[in-house]
């Protein structure tokens, strides 16, 4: 008889993945009871951030890994839990629970003619556990699997309510992530003929061998396929005119999580897959271009929900600048600012959909008077925002300075120019974020808003996530050295690649039992 080691923490590694999942039959099941599918949604959710941060605490000490089904890697699928995925797992799943609250205090306050609440469930618990299988996965595959879970979640969260403008946004996603979807599937076919596998652990062992041109496209293609999830420019045009038009709750999610599984998995395919870094003076243009252009699109705004759409696409570049400095550094500055980014970007959007309803429009022409009649509403939005202008002391200050001093560090022409535009795109993004405060909050309104009072439910995950992004700056200490650890880890993909591939070639599971057996038999 076996007997479960609980010393073992590998079980806990499929629960972001698996719990979601079965709250999602559940919750379909139960369409007609709203009350119902919120409940069994919240609940598993928190069972989520549970299971996250459990294995938080157990992937310092060394990767989690789980052999599905007992099927030894490379053959069977793998889940890793190592540094940077559960740190990914840990923020996203506090992000997510924190949207969900929100979203279901709306649906109480408005009804379900916005948001369809028997949809919005089983859909959104989907949502979370392709993101969760993203951040998981040990192969190729499995991450486009994961990708395409969450994609097809978010085809409809985005068009929910099915008005005219969500279905025009949603047709735009929906065909720009379908042409990700392909360069990805083309990139993964061409990986296999390359090197007889799709295991990120064995990739990282055979790819040194293939040829050096064909490594140079097998690079460009998946580079080409996450950049699009990821929004760099020139990749990112859909993106601010698909989120906005979104439920609030839904923008909110989608701009804090889905570009940020598009760079985990540039972060983990240029470590693992690809550390020479060959690709990494491009990676650097592309990180200056996103930056810039992104904030000069966000200048020129006058609806604060794009506003705020441009100022997530010109923060990736931050990210991309930090993966392609190739240094530790650098990758611990961009894990760290990935995490800073989700919680403020998403802290950000909750409270415009908050604005939206306290004003009416989201407007800045149409918008005024806020901080007037709505006090609380506007510490909630000059938190966060400042948070992402990066002013000193909060974390996306300390992000910044993490990434320039790296980039300083690398001190090349290309790297400080990198400097001088990340300087820039701070600046910019302060007069951005200062231009809609004074119109939205201190002008004098065009039309007083009626009185009324904000939902508590719909205030209350916002101010907790504003909260957790004012932790993030307490606990910055602890959280760079984290981020460093897992930088450490990154660079040297040997301790993936060992942890996956125990003897060099397999991983432990189901499959050596059957070898171990069948040599028995072989020598009674």
């Amino acid at each position: 008889m076996n007997v479960v080691d609980l010393s073992d923490l590998s079980w806990v590694v499929p629960l972001p993945v698996v719990l979601p999942l079965f709250a999602a039959g559940l919750a379909l099941a139960l369409w007609r009871h709203g009350r119902a599918q919120g409940v069994i949604s919240v609940v598993a959710l928190s069972l989520v951030l549970i299971s996250s941060v459990t294995l938080l605490i157990a992937a310092d000490s060394g990767p989690l890994v789980l052999d599905v089904g007992g099927w030894a890697a490379p053959v069977g699928i793998d889940l890793v839990a190592d540094r940077l995925s559960t740190l990914m797992l840990t923020v996203s799943s506090a992000v997510t629970l924190c949207v969900l609250i929100y979203s279901i205090a709306q649906g109480v306050e408005d009804g379900d003619a916005e948001t369809p609440i028997a949809i919005f469930h089983p859909t959104y618990l989907i949502l979370t556990a392709g993101v969760s299988n993203a951040f998981l996965s040990g192969d190729l595959f499995n991450l486009y699997v994961g990708f395409e879970i969450l994609l097809a979640a978010s085809y409809v969260l985005i068009t929910l309510g099915g008005t005219g403008e969500r279905i025009r946004a949603g047709t735009i996603y929906v065909v720009v992530s379908l042409l990700s979807s392909v360069i990805f599937l083309l990139a993964i076919a061409l990986v296999y003929s390359a090197t007889g596998t799709v295991n990120l652990a064995q990739l990282g062992e055979r790819l040194p061998d293939v040829d050096p041109g064909i490594q140079l496209v097998l690079q460009l293609l998946l580079l080409l396929a996450f950049g699009i999830k990821a929004a760099i420019f020139p990749l990112s045009a859909w993106l601010p005119d698909s989120y906005p038009t979104a439920p609030a709750p839904v923008t909110a999610v989608f701009a804090g999580l889905l570009t940020k599984v598009g760079v985990y998995a540039i972060i983990r395919t240029q470590t693992l897959l690809f550390p020479d870094g060959r690709l990494d003076d491009l990676l650097m243009w592309a990180a200056l271009a996103t930056m810039l252009v992104g904030v000069l699109g966000a200048v020129a705004q006058n609806d604060i929900k794009r506003l705020v759409s441009f100022t997530l696409v010109s923060h990736i570049g931050y990210m991309i600048f930090g993966i392609a400095l190739s240094s530790e550094a650098g990758l611990a500055a961009a894990v760290f600012y990935v995490t800073h980014h989700i919680t403020v970007q998403t802290a950000l959007f909750l409270v415009v959909g908050l604005i939206e309803r306290r004003g009416g429009s989201t407007s800045l022409d149409k918008l005024g008077g806020l901080a007037k009649i709505a006090p609380v509403l506007a510490i909630l939005f000059f938190v966060p925002a400042m948070n992402l202008a990066g002013i000193p002391p909060l974390s996306g200050f300390l992000g910044k300075a993490g990434l320039l001093q790296a980039g300083v560090a690398q001190g090349t022409p290309l790297s400080y120019a990198l400097v001088g535009g990340a300087v820039v795109t701070s600046l910019l993004t302060l007069y951005a974020i200062v231009k809609a405060w004074n119109k939205a909050f201190w002008q004098t309104a065009p039309d007083e808003p009626a009185p009324m009072r904000l939902p508590r439910g719909m205030v209350g995950p916002a101010a907790a996530l504003v909260g957790f992004g004012l932790a993030l700056t307490v606990l910055a200490g602890p959280l760079m050295s984290f981020t460093e650890r897992a930088a450490a880890t990154l660079r040297d993909p040997g301790q993936y690649i060992s942890a996956v591939l125990p003897d060099g070639g397999r991983g432990a599971g189901l499959s050596d039992d059957v070898a171990e057996d069948a040599g028995a038999g072989d020598n009674p």
